[in-house]
């Protein structure tokens, strides 16, 4: 326990000394700034009177509007742009934590000390995910607290949007962990997190793709591959229904449906397993 919490707390120190962790934090910052001074509403008895986006006043006609459910609708709106920005950032400030453990020198010394190899990767990714954890509390949290005190609403399902993006993010780090043991390079984990992250947003569509390519050999690959990737539009798509459906929290894998869960689950902790068992095997 002693020797995870220690890792953990490296992994803070990497980012703060490469300037990482400032980084993160700061664009997580600056997309706060951008909500606060985007949104303007003028409320008179719980009734929307008048609103401006980015300094663009909405024309409301002769319609009253509660301001409940406005806030309902904007909370699952941009709850869709977090997971996004929330998973991005999240790659961006943890693709360096393999490469970086592997470089010469860096890697002797971890390796000289009592935990097996298994555990030094898992550790990193435990505390790489910690970071992640912390960086969405803060960017979530803060954009709630903005919403209660300009409309004083208060809707607690906007936070179960981010125990969706977390577990993304778990999927999509994994990944990177395993092209980080492979390729030793943060570049190289950046892009091809980013570009399987877009892929399977595409392969969403992959009944229509299906009818539309030439061959069966193409469209029986096609939905093979969609089996194997992330769900991310899927997911996307449950992150918004976290904050404005109606279903109890505990019934949010079954309004969606579980398969898009259990393959995201899957293909993460194969990822996962597959770059514990490739640095194990490595030769340092």
């Amino acid at each position: 326990m002693k020797v995870l919490c220690a890792n953990i707390e490296e992994v803070f120190r990497e980012a703060a000394a490469r300037w990482t962790l400032i980084a993160y934090f700061t664009l997580s910052t600056f997309f706060i700034l951008i909500f606060a001074f985007a949104i303007n509403l003028d409320i008179i008895d719980g009734v929307i009177a008048g609103a401006k986006i980015f300094g663009q006043a909405v024309q409301m006609g002769r319609q009253q509007v509660e301001i409940d459910s406005l806030v309902l609708g904007f909370e699952s709106g941009f709850s869709g742009v977090l997971y996004v920005v929330g998973i991005f950032l999240a790659i961006f400030a943890t693709s360096h934590l393999v490469p970086r453990l592997q470089e010469k020198g860096t890697v002797d010394l971890y390796l000289s000390r009592p935990v097996s190899r298994i555990g030094l990767l898992l550790s990193r990714f435990i505390g790489g995910l910690t970071l992640a954890s912390a960086n969405l509390v803060y960017l979530i949290g803060s954009i709630w607290l903005i919403v209660i005190w300009k409309t004083k609403v208060v809707h607690p399902r906007f936070l179960l949007g981010g125990a969706v993006i977390l577990f993304m993010i778990a999927a999509m780090m994994a990944f990177a962990f395993l092209i980080g043991v492979v390729t030793s390079s943060t570049n190289v984990s950046v892009m091809s997190s980013y570009a399987i992250f877009f892929f399977s947003s595409i392969l969403a569509a992959h009944d229509r793709i299906e009818a539309a390519v030439a061959s069966e050999w193409t469209a029986r690959t096609i939905q093979l591959l969609y089996w194997i990737f992330p769900k991310t539009a899927e997911l996307g798509q449950a992150v918004v229904v976290a904050v404005a459906g109606n279903e109890a929290p505990g019934r949010l894998a079954e309004s969606i449906g579980i398969a898009p869960f259990a393959t995201t689950a899957a293909f993460g902790l194969a990822c996962l397993a597959l770059a514990s068992w490739l640095f194990q095997r490595k030769d340092f």
